[in-house]
């Protein structure tokens, strides 16, 4: 019995199955998950060790210029990058709406990385961990560029709360 007998008939046809997300070691030094996300989306052809010493740099910048624990500020830093609310393209009849959806967890946390690390490389010192320690540090002071791309998805969510009954 092929596949397109079981379609014509009704049947379901056969699908992958749930495939569970694989756990994150903590990093060595701060022993921290959420670091170790943050080196592997610094990383850049598989170099893991350049991107581990563009991050404890950065981390050591935070820690001369701001006197705080590097880790606390990059918490406080993606507290305040962490998305609540995006949009999501929905087409009903021919027109698309900008639906306003609630953010799961881990995607808050890898939007949150994501938007530190893009706006780090937007920046215009001149090397990586400088650019990184100080996005992180705006971020902790609720300013620089990934804190505005946060505030620009609240925004869009917002202009389009009129579609929210649209969710799915």
């Amino acid at each position: 019995m092929n596949l397109n007998s079981n379609v014509k008939e009704g049947r379901k046809v056969p699908r992958k199955g749930y495939i569970p997300k694989r756990e994150v070691l903590p990093d060595p030094i701060y022993n921290s998950t959420v670091v170790t996300k943050l080196i592997n989306k610094i990383m850049w052809d598989g170099k893991k060790g350049v991107a581990q010493k563009i991050c404890y740099d950065a981390f050591e910048i935070i820690r001369e210029k701001t006197g705080k624990d590097p880790l606390e500020v990059f918490e406080t830093a993606m507290n305040n990058v962490m998305p609540v609310l995006e949009v999501k393209a929905r087409r009903i009849g021919g027109a698309t709406y900008q639906v306003p959806v609630e953010v799961r967890p881990d995607r808050r946390q890898t939007l949150g990385i994501r938007w530190l690390v893009d706006a780090a490389r937007n920046r215009g010192e001149k090397y990586m961990r400088l650019r990184l320690a100080a996005e992180i540090m705006d971020a902790a002071n609720n300013t620089g560029a990934a804190v505005k791309k946060k505030e620009d998805t609240h925004k869009m969510a917002e202009a389009n709360k009129a579609f929210a009954h649209y969710r799915w």
